[in-house]
């Protein structure tokens, strides 16, 4: 990645959680200067502050890119501090979930160059991948440039529309959950079996590593590895025989997961707050959850509440619940990125 402009003009990050640092970590190692990076966050890391960054400090006249890095509910008091930047030629790239381009356009200005990418947490050991589209705004020369600083943390590949970021939010973006939560009971399953807990998990680790290194590194496609490692009638083939059920398996359970991922990213769509603090806080309050019946989700997902589940329809489709029943960020979530 040729990072002459990006010395010369500046870079300024906006957001330096887990997924911001480790992007910086990959943008210093391959050579870009910490003199040439400007970082815009409430609490940044002791690590951040040892890099020489430009920490909170006056932003460049024209920095050639903003990458904003900031989770979406955080977007409506993030994003208008960039305003003056708009319209002119600062390239904007954001890794938020489910914030179209079209809300960065409005808050930023219509001419403004955007690109919207979707990385995940593999980026930061420098084994991501991020799907990235930008505006009709964005030259050619601008995209290569947003894709340069991305493959900083992994591969990258370019989307055709859009609309295709919501499913790739449920594959790729959310996936490593998966593959985590697949360790997690693959080790638990050994356990039952009679292994210790540390050589199970260690057993699962290493094996979901390694089969994941030779899908990638191999010429054959993940059916044909399967089928090479499955003999008839073999303990393979009998744990496949559970795991590749259509009712109860694998094929079930997968897809009913990324649409569930895919349905929230479409959700969260609508969910940012890009006018400001106020009018933010007009939609959260009329969106707010009434008390009964609400499940809290979790710390990581700040205030996030859901009362009702998706619903299946008839034709298969699944379909989410009405406002204000399906599940909504209320007002007072963490810092961080958010996934």
């Amino acid at each position: 990645m040729d990072m002459t402009e990006l010395k010369t003009r500046g870079l300024v990050l906006l957001g330096c959680g887990k997924m911001g640092s480790a992007m910086l970590a990959g943008w210093l190692k391959t050579g870009l200067p910490a003199a040439s990076v400007w970082v815009l966050d409430p609490a940044p890391s002791d690590w951040v502050q040892s890099t020489g960054v430009h920490i909170n400090q006056d932003l460049p006249e024209d920095p050639a890119i903003v990458l904003v890095a900031v989770k979406p509910q955080m977007m409506g008091d993030a994003l208008p501090s960039m305003v003056a930047l708009g319209n002119k030629t600062t390239l904007f790239v954001s890794v938020a979930a489910g914030t179209p381009i079209a809300t960065f356009a409005q808050v930023l200005g219509p001419d403004t160059p955007i690109v919207r990418a979707m990385p995940n947490t593999p980026a930061a050991v420098g084994r991501g991948i991020t799907a990235l589209i930008g505006n009709d705004k964005t030259s050619a020369a601008q995209l290569d440039l947003a894709e340069g600083l991305l493959q900083a943390v992994g591969q990258t590949v370019r989307l055709d529309d859009e609309s295709q970021m919501d499913a790739v939010t449920g594959v790729s973006g959310s996936g490593p959950a998966y593959v985590f939560h697949l360790i997690e009971t693959l080790a638990a399953a050994g356990v039952a079996q009679g292994l210790p807990a540390d050589m199970a998990m260690k057993l699962a680790k290493a094996t979901v590593a390694g089969a994941g290194a030779l899908a990638e590194q191999a010429d054959e496609d993940p059916a044909q590895l399967r089928v090479n490692v499955t003999s008839p009638n073999g303990t393979t083939y009998a744990a496949l025989q559970v795991l590749m059920d259509t009712d109860t398996g694998f094929p079930k359970l997968l897809d009913d997961a990324v649409a569930a991922a895919t349905n929230r990213s479409q959700d969260l769509a609508g969910r940012t707050f890009p006018r400001g603090a106020q009018a933010r806080d007009q939609d959260v309050d009329r969106f707010r959850p009434r008390d009964r019946g609400k499940e809290n989700l979790g710390p990581d997902h700040g205030a996030l509440y859901a009362r009702k589940p998706c619903r299946q329809t008839g034709d298969g489709r699944r379909e989410l619940p009405t406002a204000p029943d399906r599940a909504v960020y209320v007002r007072g979530a963490g810092h961080g990125l958010y996934r």
